[in-house]
C-alpha cells in the first residue's frame, strides 16, 4: 500500500515542481502538500515546500516593497534573537550544499537578503518606516480640502 503511495506522491512532485518551474507557486505548493500527504517521507518534500512559500512570500508585495517579514517567515514585530533564529534554520534548510531541491538557491539569496536588511536596526527602521508610511497613505481616507490637524514643527 505504501508503495501506491510513493508513486504518486512522486507523481504529484513531479507537477508541484513543474508548476514551479512555471511560477505557479500556488498550483505547485499544493501538489507538493499533497505528494507530502502521500508519503510523508519523500525526498526533499519539506525543503521543496519550505522553498514555495519564500517564492510565494516574495510575490507578495507590502504597499509595493518586498515582504522581507513574509519571506523570512517572521512578524514585524519580532525581536532580533527571533529574526536572527529564524534565518539560520531557514539558511540551514535552504543552502545550495544541503538543498538540491528546484528553486532552492534563489530562496536561499531572498532569505539572505531578508536577514542583511532586518538584521541591520537603521535599514530595518527605513525599510519599516516605508511599509507603514504605505499603508497608512493607503487606508487614511483623502479628505482633500481639509487642513489636517497633524501639528506642524511651524506650529
Amino acid at each position: 500500500m505504501m508503495e501506491c503511495n510513493k508513486d504518486e506522491a512522486v507523481r504529484a512532485k513531479e507537477i508541484a515542481e513543474r508548476k514551479f518551474s512555471e511560477r505557479e507557486y500556488i498550483g505547485s505548493k499544493k501538489f507538493a502538500l499533497k505528494a507530502q500527504n502521500l508519503y510523508p517521507d519523500l525526498e526533499d518534500i519539506s525543503q521543496f515546500l519550505t522553498t514555495i512559500d519564500i517564492y510565494i512570500s516574495a510575490e507578495n508585495k507590502v504597499s509595493g516593497e518586498m515582504d522581507w517579514y513574509g519571506i523570512l517567515g517572521v512578524s514585524p514585530f519580532a525581536d532580533e534573537e527571533t529574526v536572527r533564529k529564524q534565518y539560520r534554520k531557514l539558511a540551514l534548510t535552504l543552502h545550495p550544499d544541503k538543498n538540491k531541491s528546484l528553486g532552492a538557491e534563489g530562496a536561499f539569496k531572498l532569505v539572505s537578503e531578508a536577514w542583511s536588511l532586518l538584521s541591520d536596526k537603521t535599514k530595518r527602521l527605513e525599510y519599516n518606516q516605508k511599509r507603514s508610511l504605505k499603508n497608512f497613505q493607503h487606508t487614511t481616507p483623502n479628505r482633500a480640502g481639509h487642513p489636517s490637524n497633524v501639528p506642524t514643527s511651524n506650529g
